[in-house]
């Protein structure tokens, strides 16, 4: 049976962190289906589209890794890509907390188990919230996104 799991989020902007999780969560699974969420109450810096079109580019190369976006609850969309886990990367001891009292849940309702990779110590202050108003001031988020996705992104505000 092929090992996949899916790796949800908003991911606006996808930071070196996710890279990472991903990158590590390769030596776990067969597949990492990098899940796009989108939620109608939250105000996004980026669109959706352009949030999957950054990660597919930065994973162009990788054929264990796809990009899809999903708004449905995050166990459904995984039952329907067939995946038997859910990776979650953990920063700090409020993200533990607060993903462990989703997995209890989503195991509750699905028998769907999470997977916890604890970010890389370098990684730790790394978030999307803190990238985000980096880039809306115009300051350099360049040491905290992937290099394909941070061109990109460079090249959009230019046209």
């Amino acid at each position: 049976m092929e090992r996949i799991a899916i790796f949800p989020g908003s991911f606006d902007p996808f930071t070196i962190g996710h890279e990472n999780i991903v990158t590590r969560g390769l030596k776990l699974f067969d597949k990492i289906i990098i899940a796009v969420g989108h939620n109608t109450s939250k105000h996004y810096f980026f669109s959706v589209a352009d949030r999957v079109a950054f990660i597919q580019a930065q994973f162009a190369g990788e054929p264990g890794v796809t990009v899809e976006p999903y708004e449905n609850l995050t166990v459904d969309f995984a039952i329907e890509k067939n995946a038997h886990s859910i990776l979650r990367g953990i920063r700090t001891a409020a993200d533990f907390e607060y993903e462990r009292a989703i997995a209890q849940v989503n195991r509750l309702m699905t028998n769907i188990d999470s997977v916890f990779l604890l970010t890389t110590p370098e990684h730790t202050p790394v978030n999307s919230s803190i990238v985000r108003d980096i880039l809306k001031h115009g300051g350099d988020a360049s040491k905290f996104i992937p290099q394909t996705i941070y061109q990109l992104i460079e090249a959009n505000k230019k046209t």
